[in-house]
């Protein structure tokens, strides 16, 4: 797929997803194997610029391009300036939140609040394209709730401006993350436009991908939730579609070494105190319905350095590699076997 000027390695896109998608994990993700990631969203509202938060969201030291930077905001003057700072900061492509469900986000009229204002969605949208020279893409939901599904207008709407490529998570704001994604609106969005279309919710196992693909048409897949602690996941998406065959699940050795190289990556960009805390979340997701990982998550939870961590780790796993050298899926559930 390409955007703008970019052609992607394959259709997989890590999904932007706020506290996760810092440049570590947007590094990891393209390094198994995914075609972009866009980072978390990053505040239109100028006075935070000068924040440590932004700050860090706007460091792509050393990230594999495309650089995708998410905004967010409901004012079109400051969304367009807080385009042009990203991209004076090395963002490659805009990305505009319009499909983040959360109460803070939509209690401004923010995120996926923005789809009950088509003509607020229009002065945005041509106010940040008109701002800036690198491509500029949308993420939406299919509406507001189920009694008002306008994706498809918002869509069009999009094309006008000269959105260059379109993502959807298939529920409206009041689904949340609750109930199936509706793969029949994406698919009636594709119908309709022109521009490239990313279908988003529930892609998780290289069959669900496929399924995806083909139950919507759409060009690209966006993979969020089900990345975490399994980044490899989207090399045995790109695997899959590309030979229909299944690539061994990951040995208990490269978890280990995958988890620490993060790890490091995240101390170095967060700092000890910062990067111990926001390891946490990594770690429990990693370790997630193994053998003797609640014991372990709540023991990592008490621990305040990088060593402990470390050091904690190491054994968790090999006590783990004794037991079996690879880790099984089924249901969103893993062991050692």
């Amino acid at each position: 797929m390409r955007i703008g000027p970019y052609q992607l390695r394959n259709n997989l896109v890590v999904a932007p997803m706020a506290g996760v998608t810092d440049r570590p994990f947007r590094q990891l993700c393209k390094a198994m194997g995914a075609g972009m990631a866009v980072s978390e969203m990053v505040s239109s509202n100028s006075l935070l610029w000068g924040s440590d938060k932004t700050r860090r969201r706007a460091n792509h030291d050393g990230e594999v391009e495309p650089i995708s930077v998410q905004i967010a905001g409901a004012d079109p003057k400051m969304m367009a300036e807080a385009a042009k700072y990203n991209v004076d900061n090395g963002a490659q492509i805009i990305d505009i939140n319009m499909g983040c469900p959360a109460k803070k986000i939509c209690n401004v009229m923010a995120g996926s609040a923005l789809l009950k204002n088509e003509e607020l969605v229009g002065s945005i949208l041509d106010a940040v394209v008109n701002a800036v020279e690198v491509p500029v893409t949308l993420k939406i939901r299919t509406g507001w709730d189920t009694e008002s599904r306008n994706a498809v207008r918002i869509a069009k709407i999009a094309v006008e401006a000269g959105i260059q490529a379109l993502a959807i998570h298939g529920r409206t704001r009041a689904c949340g993350y609750s109930g199936e994604a509706e793969y029949d609106t994406i698919r009636e969005v594709k119908s309709r436009i022109s521009i490239p279309v990313i279908a988003n919710g529930d892609i998780n196992s290289p069959e669900k991908a496929k399924h995806v693909l083909e139950k919507t048409g759409a060009d690209a897949l966006m993979i969020g939730r089900a990345a975490q602690g399994r980044p490899w996941i989207f090399r045995e998406v790109s695997h899959y579609l590309e030979t229909g065959e299944h690539l061994p699940s990951p040995e208990v050795s490269e978890i280990h070494a995958v988890l620490k190289a993060h790890l490091a990556d995240l101390y170095a960009f967060y700092g000890e105190e910062t990067g111990v805390r926001v390891a946490r979340k990594h770690i429990s997701w990693y370790t997630k319905g193994l053998a003797g990982s609640a014991q372990f998550r709540h023991s990592m939870n008490q621990l305040q350095s990088c060593l402990e961590q470390v050091e904690h780790i190491d054994r968790f796993f090999l006590e783990l590699g004794e037991k079996g050298r690879r880790l099984i899926y089924a249901e969103d559930e893993k062991w050692a076997a």
